[in-house]
């Protein structure tokens, strides 16, 4: 396979050495390049034997450079060739759940190793070949995400709609063989993989330590768009609480046997169930907080800390702040806290409802400029309303119905301002 140079960065040591626009690369160092891990991997030495093809003519190239110094070469994109699609039909696949007339981005299911890598991204191992679990561990790409969902191979071939979603559970043991970090996830559905697969799922990845280095549980997400979908709901509070209890049985023996957990409950569990949120020490340095895993305690002590650094001060403040209805609790705690500590700021928190998804999703990230518009028409308290900016595509222009902030804001009649999900940056 060889890859097209679309251009080079001028005086790159690729300029000097003679790569031009147009070339063909194909090998550094005898090495195939498919992609921009091979690329990036293989480019990193100082002295390289570049070979490529123009116009037909294979051509050598013989690089020095300082080692870690880029080669120069630019690429159509980061990855070079196209992301890898996700192969499998899930039973609670989120995307599925999604109506129609969206725009065509939302519907990508990526299932890339790359992207894991690069960005954190969970992956089902189904996408894998042998080969590419090899490069894996030559290059050290860490750490790897998986979504294994349930370790119970005909199970998991149920739930995931794939033949070979059973099999491909072998990279897990021939990974933390070669001591790569794992992180991986599993999304529980009431009567499905959980109590007792859960109990299984969790001592056979338990196994795997030190290399497997935690588990994340969320229960499943249903939105109004299942017509034709397997049948699923949601989990009902006592059912929160039998698989809470799985979770802290499990997370005790470990913490007794090394003195940290492994099984991280997402947040959603804890209110689902009526409990509270555990202490900063139950997270273990929050190895899994994009997955929603200690994100609620995170940001109180984060406002908790900001706020008793703040000095105090008698400015009149009247702000709104928009939130789904699984947030809106400790923002309302925090807003009270805020009050006591500035009477005269007054911070107005509003859930709004989820009416696009339904009322079963309730993350503040799935809602939508209608779910604003018509959720907050007429109780606005200010001329100011604060969105997290989890509602917004990475652009920071766009909610999930494509409306914008300032369409938001003109149907409000408000200043709309764009708040990370961080507790010292709220306060500010």
């Amino acid at each position: 396979m060889a890859v097209r140079i679309a251009g080079v960065e001028p005086g790159s040591p690729a300029e000097k050495t003679g790569l031009r626009p147009d070339m063909l690369l194909c090998r550094i160092d005898g090495h195939e390049i498919r992609d921009g891990l091979d690329y990036e991997f293989y480019s990193a030495r100082s002295e390289l034997e570049v070979s490529a093809e123009s116009d037909g003519e294979a051509v050598t190239f013989e690089v020095r450079k300082e080692e870690y110094q880029s080669l120069g070469c630019r690429f159509p994109t980061y990855l070079i060739d196209k992301h890898h699609s996700c192969r499998n039909k899930c039973v609670f696949c989120f995307i599925d759940q999604m109506p129609k007339g969206m725009r065509p981005s939302l519907y990508f299911k990526d299932d890339d190793e790359r992207l894991s890598f690069l960005f954190g991204n969970y992956i089902t191992l189904t996408n894998l070949s042998d080969q590419e679990v090899e490069r894996i561990i030559e290059m050290r790409i860490a750490p790897v995400n998986i979504s294994v969902h349930t370790v119970n191979p005909e199970l998991r071939v149920k739930m995931m709609g794939n033949r070979f979603a059973g099999d491909v559970l072998k990279y897990i043991p021939r990974l933390a063989q070669a001591e790569i970090p794992i992180n991986t996830q599993l999304v529980l559905c009431p009567g499905l993989n959980d109590g007792n697969e859960l109990r299984r799922s969790i001592e056979w990845l338990a196994s795997f330590r030190p290399a497997l280095q935690s588990i994340a549980a969320v229960p499943v997400g249903v939105t109004r768009y299942r017509e034709g979908l397997y049948p699923l709901r949601a989990y009902t509070k006592g059912e929160a609480a039998e698989q809470l209890g799985i979770m802290k049985e499990y997370n005790d023996l470990f913490r007794d046997q090394t003195g940290l957990g492994l099984v991280y409950p997402s947040d959603e569990w804890y209110l689902l169930a009526g409990q509270p949120i555990p202490d900063e020490n139950f997270y273990d340095g929050y190895p899994q907080l994009e997955n929603g895993v200690g994100m609620w305690r995170l940001l109180e002590d984060e406002f908790m800390a900001a706020l008793e650094d703040t000095m105090r001060d008698t400015v009149i403040r009247r702000v709104d702040l928009a939130t789904g209805k699984l947030a809106a609790p400790l923002l309302r705690k925090l807003a009270k806290k805020l009050h006591h500590r500035f009477p005269f700021t007054r911070l107005h928190v509003h859930a709004v409802e989820n009416r696009f998804f339904g009322p079963g999703v309730t993350v503040a990230g799935l809602l939508t400029g209608s779910d604003m518009i018509q959720g907050l028409q007429g109780k606005l308290q200010s001329d100011t309303l604060l969105l997290p900016d989890v509602m917004l595509r990475a652009e920071g222009d766009l909610l999930l119905d494509d409306a914008t902030v300032d369409e938001v804001a003109n149907a409000l009649g408000v200043n709309i301002k764009i708040v990370p999900v961080n507790g010292d940056a709220l306060l500010n």
